[in-house]
């Protein structure tokens, strides 16, 4: 299975869409109409849906579609066609690198760090990683067992610290090693929008002040086992940061990878990467093909 990731993954998803196609003797509204259903109870937001099936319409006739493979063949590659955002699926190769992460407690923002530094390290990289969620209690701390761990430093100032000031202090210890890549832990607190917003207003600045020459990336980590709700922090988040892509966490234990889908189309955001398991290695960069041959594997 691509990505490593279990048979019965996409199972559920899958197998709704098979028994719509293949249990019935003809392609005709009815099935489109039950297709949709399935998309939707799927976390496939609404507008992506009616794209999906709009589009199916259009190519049964057009392609004169006469099967239930065809059907799903055709599914297949519109699905992969929304997805797929090309380069930007990428990070960059470019060091010095500094990696912004975000997101809400508990979608696995931590984890991902350590899985991206072991990624970075396993590619001969440096990495310094910046423990800049200063408000939530034992943060830091998290990320010094993982950077014993992983022979990583981490840069951290007490707990309430202005997180700007871990950014500078982490900028400056990254330039006088060579650093390749630096990862800043960030705050997530949608509840507060305004106030983050003018905290990442702030890192920004400088980083663009201290460290020029540095290529900048933002990456919101969602839990795909929230289903609609990591939709929706994908929105919010997306107002108030200049997201450059997405870190899909504990696609391993859910059926909810439509929003995946709804994701990369509704609002333009690339996965980068999805985790599909607790080990060090189960970070995997996202690639959209296997991703939509994933969905429909038999």
């Amino acid at each position: 299975m691509a990505f490593g990731i279990k048979k019965s993954f996409f199972g559920r998803l899958q197998e709704k869409i098979e028994d719509v196609i293949f249990m019935r003797p003809e392609i005709d509204e009815e099935m489109l109409d039950d297709l949709e259903e399935v998309l939707i109870t799927s976390d496939i937001g609404m507008e992506t849906t009616n794209k999906i099936i709009e589009q199916l319409r259009s190519d049964i006739k057009s392609l004169r579609i006469s099967n239930a493979d065809g059907v799903k063949a055709q599914i297949k590659k519109i699905v992969e066609d929304l997805i797929d955002k090309k380069e930007a699926h990428q990070i960059s190769n470019k060091t010095p690198l500094v990696l912004l992460m975000i997101g809400v407690n508990g979608v696995g923002k931590t984890t991902s760090i350590a899985k991206m530094t072991y990624k970075f390290q396993k590619q001969g990289k440096s990495v310094l990683i910046a423990a800049a969620d200063t408000f939530r209690a034992a943060a830091s701390e998290q990320l010094e067992v993982w950077g014993d761990r992983l022979g990583v430093n981490i840069i951290k100032h007490q707990e309430g610290a202005d997180p700007s000031a871990v950014i500078f202090d982490a900028i400056q210890s990254a330039k006088a090693k060579n650093i390749d890549v630096l990862i800043c832990d960030t705050a997530g607190r949608l509840q507060t929008k305004k106030n983050l917003m003018t905290e990442l207003e702030k890192m920004y600045k400088v980083i663009e002040r201290e460290y020029p020459q540095a290529k900048r990336e933002t990456l919101l980590v969602l839990d795909a086992a929230t289903g609609k709700n990591a939709v929706s922090q994908a929105k919010e988040f997306g107002q108030i940061a200049d997201i450059t892509g997405i870190v899909l966490t504990k696609l391993d234990g859910t059926a909810k990878g439509g929003i995946v889908i709804t994701i990369s189309d509704e609002y333009n955001m690339p996965v980068k990467y999805i985790g599909v398991g607790e080990g060090m290695e189960d970070l995997k960069e996202f690639d959209p093909k296997e991703f939509a041959e994933s969905l429909f594997e038999s």
